[in-house]
């Protein structure tokens, strides 16, 4: 495990490095954090995507200025589909596809904010598989899965945010022809996966809309690890 920075434009960007035990080379997963950006629950996430066997990639997606003007940043570049959110995220990519512990075929995996953007990058990124996380969806979305890599996506049936997002989604990767896993936990609310020691984030889960919920979370894992198990298997391009 390891700090790195990586160059995206005409900034650096740091992240966090996961390596899995054993001989490589590895398959590479981008891992995308949430609105709390670089915790320790985002290196979580790639410790135990490492422990499955992907090379995983954290890239601090709040480094280019405070975190409030980073987090309006991030939420205006979803809305518009393009920005540095998206420039981080591709050069992130192309920081593992260099890397010669990686196999060159790598997926990306975001949580809440960034589940949003995970869907995003499924179509025209160079990602091979795309895992979101109870993430928004766009307005667009039949344009946006259309020709998209293949997707593993999970709601919580607690989150009333995102109500019927679950069933819109596997509707509309059904409609494009994109494999796909689609979920929505019924005991599970947002952020189900996500465990953070904040304040805020302990406010919340007094709500029982939100929270971590370890079952919901295991399987959810489970499933991220066998789509891209199966779509990052073998040599890159």
């Amino acid at each position: 495990m390891s700090e790195v920075q990586f160059r995206s434009g005409d900034a650096e960007v740091p992240a966090y490095v996961a390596e899995p035990s054993g001989q490589g080379p590895w398959p590479g997963v981008v891992v995308l954090h949430d609105v709390f950006g670089m915790t320790d629950d985002v290196r979580h996430q790639a410790d135990w995507l490492a422990s499955a066997g992907f090379l995983a990639l954290a890239p601090d997606l709040f480094s280019r200025s405070n975190k409030a003007a980073c987090i309006w940043s991030v939420f205006k570049d979803l809305r518009a589909q393009h920005g540095h959110t998206f420039d981080d995220a591709d050069a992130a990519r192309a920081w593992l596809e260099a890397d010669p512990r990686c196999t060159g075929k790598i997926g990306v995996v975001g949580f809440c904010m960034t589940g949003g953007f995970a869907l995003l990058l499924a179509h025209g990124h160079g990602f091979a598989v795309s895992s979101d996380n109870y993430g928004n969806l766009p307005a667009n979305l039949d344009e946006v899965v259309d020709g998209a890599c293949p997707v593993v996506a999970s709601y919580g049936g607690r989150d009333r945010s995102l109500r019927g997002a679950a069933t819109r989604l596997e509707h509309a990767l059904e409609k494009a022809g994109v494999p796909h896993d689609v979920k929505e936990y019924p005991d599970a609310g947002h952020g189900f996966m996500n465990r953070h020691g904040n304040a805020l984030w302990r406010m919340m889960e007094r709500t029982g809309t939100l929270g971590y919920a370890p079952a919901p979370a295991e399987d959810a894992r489970r499933r991220i690890v066998e789509l891209f198990t199966e779509h990052l298997a073998g040599p890159g391009s």
